[in-house]
Formats: C-alpha cells, structure tokens, sequence
C-alpha cells in the first residue's frame, strides 16, 4: 500500500450546480496528487494537497523537449452509491509503455493504482450523477530537471487531477462530421504515435483548426508513408461496419492502443459479432460506399465513450453514413459500456474496480 500523506484544502471550492453543463476539462476538483522521482531514489513522497498552481524553473526540461506521459480515465457513481474506475489497469499499463517509449522511469502498478483511488476518494463528492456526466481524471508526469540539453531528465513530477465532465462533444451521442486529412501527418512506425504523449496532440491541431473551419469535429489521420491507410481520429480510435463486419485498424507502432477500443474489440468477440483488426485503406472505405456496404462508423474513447459518425469528407469526396442518426451498433456499445461504467450490467469482464 503506498503511503499517502494527505493535506486537505481549508477553502473548498463550491461543487458545480446540477444544472451545470460541465464542459469538458474546464473546471477542477480541490485536490490533486502528487509524487516525485530522483534517479538513484525511485519514486517517493507520495502526497494529496489542495490544488494549486505548480512552481517550475523556466529551464524545467519539459519545456524545452517535450518529455511527459499523460493518460486519461473515469470514474463513475452508480445508482447504489458505489465509486467505480472502468478498466484502470489498462490505463496504467498504457501509461507504463508511454513511459518505456519516453524514457521516463515507469510507476509500479500497485503505487499508480493506490494514488487514483486516494484522490477519487478524496474528491469523491465531486462525481456527477446526471445521466453522461462523470469525473474526469488525468494522470501525468513531466520532467523537471532544470536543464538545457538533450537527454532524458533526472527528475519528474507524478500528477493527478480530476475534473467533472459532461459529454467530449457539443454533440454528445449525436453522429459528428469527420475530415479525413490528406496533407499533414500525426506519427509514423518507429515514432511515439503509439505513446500519449502531448507532441502527437500539437502535431494535429494545424489539421484541427482547418476542419473546424469547414465543420468538421474531427480529424482521421492517415497513415504518414503512404498517405493511404486509416489509422486514427485525433481523440479517438476510428471503427467501421463493412457488410457486417466491424473493422478496425491494427496497431502498427503508430496508433494509440485504446482502452475502448479494446473493450469494443472483446464485446464483439464475446458477442460473437464478426472483428477484424487489420489493415484498411481509404480506397476500400470509399469503395465500400459507394456499392451501399458502408454501415456504421463510430470512434471509441475514454472521453467520448462512443462517438458514431455521419460523414466523412476525402478530398472532394463527402461520404453521408447511414441516415445520420446513431447506428445499431454504435448505440449497442454505447448502452453496454456505460451500462458497465455505471454499475447497471453485470461485469463478467471484471473491468470495474470499486473505491472504497
């Protein structure tokens, strides 16, 4: 068990009014964790104290490389009163890995497990209950070494933060519009595409902003060699029902590994529902639409669950999915998901894990 100290704020914050629509990541909780690394001590002085603003020396080597790992997850109260983290070993795993790829000392499972559920519990009165709310929580670490030089930092900052939220998109469940770009790329193979980290999210806004402009919520990337195969959208993994077979593209060392995706993946398998994780061009999707085959498409994440899509444009292609309301599957998923997320599904996966 580690050992938290725990320093609780003596000015808390109002908690948001039910009728707050809680946009996403704007407003934050009174507490936040954190715990430090020194090379030759390990990970150490492990802490919950009001939250506040940080105190970094300007030349911090973060600032000037780049070098942090964040992820993302939820907690939920179920109608019983119960907290609960879907899949946060997952989450962690991932976390670990993003590590490897970044040269920043991984977090022993049983320390990063321990610190998620002591914050959570610490704020647990900050959880939402209205139907697509949750709480928000955003692990990350930085490098702190006060140092201008190329070379991974020996020291780093653990951070824990939570926020309520409402549903990722202005949208919420309804289908979006997605721009698939064909001029930028995000990542390559052998790059930190698979890695979440903050350099594969400032190297899509250019691409963002554009298809903001044109009214688009997202963008599909490409794969950065051939400018031909799907890969992913900017916050999510990208799905496709093609003559009744989901498809998904593999991971190939420049696609983030989704806990969702993942979850998606085994509810098909166990449903018995036909999945391939393969390979899929940008040809074969429009191929696929224009002899009728193209079904569903929906994008999965922690932050917007399951976000079925109506629309893709490619260059002057616009492709129109089903008849722009949420397909079949995309709701099954949805329901089945947050069903579990919520308590209100028996877990035979074991994804849940309670805060107590």
């Amino acid at each position: 068990m580690l050992d938290i100290r725990i320093e609780r704020t003596t000015t808390p914050k109002e908690l948001p009014k039910a009728d707050n629509p809680l946009k996403f990541g704007t407003i934050f909780t009174d507490h936040m964790f954190l715990m430090n690394y020194e090379t030759g001590k390990g990970w150490h002085d492990a802490r919950i104290v009001p939250y506040q603003s940080l105190c970094l020396d300007p030349s911090a080597m973060v600032f000037h490389y780049g070098q942090e790992m964040f992820e993302g997850l939820k907690a939920y109260k179920t109608e019983e009163g119960r907290t609960l983290l879907f899949r946060p070993n997952k989450n962690i795993e991932r976390a670990n890995q993003s590590n490897r790829r970044l040269c920043i000392p991984e977090i022993p499972e049983e320390d990063f497990l321990d610190a998620l559920k002591a914050i959570v519990k610490t704020d647990e009165a900050w959880i939402p209950t209205k139907p697509g709310t949750s709480l928000y929580i955003r692990p990350f670490v930085i490098a702190t070494d006060p140092y201008l030089g190329v070379r991974p930092s020996d020291t780093y900052l653990f951070i824990i933060i939570l926020s309520p939220v409402g549903a990722y998109y202005p949208e919420g469940l309804d289908p979006v519009k997605i721009w698939i770009e064909d001029e930028y790329v995000r990542a390559v193979r052998g790059g930190i595409g698979e890695a979440k980290t903050g350099g594969n999210y400032v190297a899509s806004l250019k691409s963002q902003v554009k298809a903001h402009q044109e009214g688009y919520s997202q963008v599909l990337w490409l794969d950065g060699v051939e400018r031909k195969y799907i890969e992913e959208v900017g916050a999510m993994n990208i799905f496709f029902k093609i003559d009744g077979t989901v498809i998904t593209p593999q991971l190939n060392g420049s696609i983030l590994p989704g806990v969702t995706r993942d979850s998606v993946i085994n509810l098909c398998k166990a449903w018995g529902l036909p999945v391939e994780e393969r390979k899929i061009s940008i040809d074969e999707i429009y191929e696929a639409y224009k002899n009728g085959k193209l079904e569903e498409i929906f994008g999965t994440g922690t932050a917007a669950v399951i976000s079925p899509v109506k629309e893709l444009r490619w260059e002057n292609h616009i492709m129109q999915v089903g008849d722009g309301q949420i397909g079949e599957y995309s709701q099954k998923f949805y329901d089945t998901i947050t069903g579990l997320q919520l308590g209100k599904i028996q877990d035979t996966f074991n994804w849940t894990v309670e805060v107590k």
